[in-house]
């Protein structure tokens, strides 16, 4: 995949899956500019890795906060003249059971998770359109698929995100602009890679192949939507979860 002479935007790239994709899209021959909220450490590490490899810039900002949004997306085209691909991948966590969880907590993961990639959007778009058309690929989860307990903010809001994709995919065609999203399952980055090893092996349990993912295949997942050679796929939501979905759908079925 030959992504020369295209210009990234990511948000969230200071690690774990972000990391990952910053590091995918600037292998292929792409400018990328990444945001990082206060992972200042973690930006600076991304960017001295890929030095030499292609040009990447971290950029501070918080995609639940409008006015941020619009200067990292001024500062990319600023820095790089055009932009193409948008990757929206930042998301927090606020775990509890429904019954016990905040109004703060289910607002704060809609805010980043949901409305944050709609913001994105609509600073990005315009730019999009004036560089003939790109690609959106929105992070989205197999908790907005199949739900996850203890998870309702963040299952509500990937959940929305792939109904963001499918709304996005059919108002941008028109310019060229293909929008996908790419739902990953258990992968052995960021929080996972810290959890006990009894619910490493829970998790493992119900995955088909046996193993987790890793960050660097959700990764090659979100640069082939990228790509020029995915050019007639858009509204689709790319599962990279080693069949669990489909584990828990047929678990569903009648004897």
């Amino acid at each position: 995949m030959d992504l020369a002479s295209h210009v990234a935007l990511v948000t969230g790239g200071s690690s774990g899956i972000g990391r990952a994709v910053v590091g995918a899209l600037a292998r292929a021959g792409a400018a990328v500019a990444f945001t990082y909220r206060s992972n200042a450490a973690g930006a600076d590490a991304v960017v001295a890795e890929l030095a030499g490899v292609a040009p990447v810039v971290a950029l501070q900002g918080d995609v639940a906060v409008d006015g941020d949004v619009a200067r990292v997306v001024s500062a990319t085209v600023a820095r790089f003249g055009r932009l193409t691909i948008v990757v929206n991948n930042a998301g927090i966590i606020r775990d509890a059971l429904a019954l016990r969880m905040t109004p703060a907590d289910w607002q704060a993961v809609l805010d980043v998770n949901l409305s944050g990639a709609l913001r994105v959007c609509r600073h990005a778009v315009p730019h999009l359109i004036a560089a003939g058309g790109g690609r959106i690929v929105n992070i989205a989860s197999i908790a907005g698929v199949v739900g996850s307990p203890g998870q309702a903010n963040y299952a509500a809001a990937k959940a929305g995100l792939i109904g963001l994709t499918e709304a996005l995919a059919l108002e941008l065609a028109p310019h060229g602009i293909t929008v996908n999203a790419v739902a990953p399952g258990a992968i052995d980055a960021g929080i996972v890679a810290t959890l006990p090893d009894d619910q490493r092996r829970r998790l493992i349990e119900v995955i088909p192949l046996g193993r987790m993912g890793t960050a660097a295949e959700v990764a090659a997942a979100v640069a082939f939507l990228a790509s020029p050679e995915a050019g007639f796929i858009t509204g689709q939501t790319l599962v990279v979860d080693g069949g669990a979905t489909v584990r828990a759908w047929r678990s569903a079925d009648p004897p």
